[in-house]
């Protein structure tokens, strides 16, 4: 099951990056980096009520809290970070270096969560990067 909702994910952010190079044409990215936070906290408060979710919060660690703020701040950094770029770059070129952080993510699951290096996570992550640089140059 995990499998459906990592190609959805992929899916979803492809369409992401579509819809918001044409959504911030003519406004500031900051500003639509904004305006798709609410949408996003909207979505994600309604369906916490929806599946019936919210009487979990009560059980949530001072760890949590932690690490799901810390995760927050550098969603919203990566966030302005990619809209920026996306305004003032093409998108077929900014899409594939944002997605650098799949090798990147990859080597924090090594370093900090002490995943298992393999010969295939290695091959795959430098084939990533080969192509991002093949896509971008």
């Amino acid at each position: 099951m995990w499998i459906a909702f990592a190609l959805l994910s992929a899916f979803f952010a492809a369409a992401t990056s579509i819809l918001a190079k044409i959504g911030i044409e003519n406004i500031n990215s900051t500003l639509a980096v904004a305006i798709r936070t609410i949408v996003v906290l909207g979505m994600s408060w309604a369906l916490v009520f929806i599946t019936g979710k919210h009487s979990d919060i009560a059980h949530i660690t001072s760890k949590s809290i932690l690490f799901l703020t810390l995760s927050g701040i550098t969603t919203g950094l990566s966030w302005l970070c990619y809209y920026r770029a996306l305004q003032i770059g093409e998108a077929s070129k900014v899409i594939p270096i944002d997605k650098l952080s799949l090798v990147i993510g990859m080597a924090l699951a090594f370093i900090v969560l002490k995943e298992t290096v393999t010969i295939k996570t290695i091959i795959g992550g430098a084939l990533i990067t080969i192509g991002t640089f093949v896509l971008i140059f």
